[in-house]
């Protein structure tokens, strides 16, 4: 009886976890409005590759780049705060060079790298085991961020 009451809350404990909502791993995706907030306030140096993004104006759903993929990634986390020097790429289907990426947000899934062109070891931002404040994931040893197409 014992046996067969813990085997059941074991199988009830897995397929809760196999079984979750998609939604649940892909909650860390930063909203534009997120972005938008992130960079009228942040005191990091900020660099911007790909598309043009004003950081008066930041990003409007409706603007003509509101569907390209929004990455910023940063050389530094204090506690829950992702700075230091950052990198705002907006475009489409990349691999983007990322040495000394620390931490990282991107609008939609994103592969971060362990080795230079997008190789070695990669792991999906929307699975991130480190979120940060803001919409930013804990990345360290990143050295190449793959953006896909949507």
């Amino acid at each position: 009886m014992h046996f067969t009451t813990l085997t059941s809350a074991i199988v009830l404990a897995l397929s809760m976890v196999t079984n979750g909502s998609p939604t649940d791993s892909f909650a860390g995706y930063q909203t534009l409005s997120q972005f938008n907030e992130w960079l009228s306030t942040t005191d990091a140096d900020v660099t911007f590759i790909g598309e043009p993004i004003s950081k008066a104006g930041g990003v409007t759903p409706d603007s003509q780049y509101a569907l390209d993929t929004i990455v910023t990634y940063c050389s530094k986390r204090s506690g829950n705060i992702c700075g230091g020097a950052c990198t705002v790429y907006n475009g489409g289907a990349a691999c983007l060079s990322a040495p000394k990426t620390n931490c990282l947000s991107a609008t939609n899934n994103v592969a971060f790298c362990d080795h230079g062109n997008c190789g070695g070891s990669c792991n999906n931002f929307a699975t991130c085991g480190t979120r940060l404040d803001n919409g930013f994931c804990w990345t360290p040893g990143t050295n190449s961020i793959n953006v896909g197409t949507q």
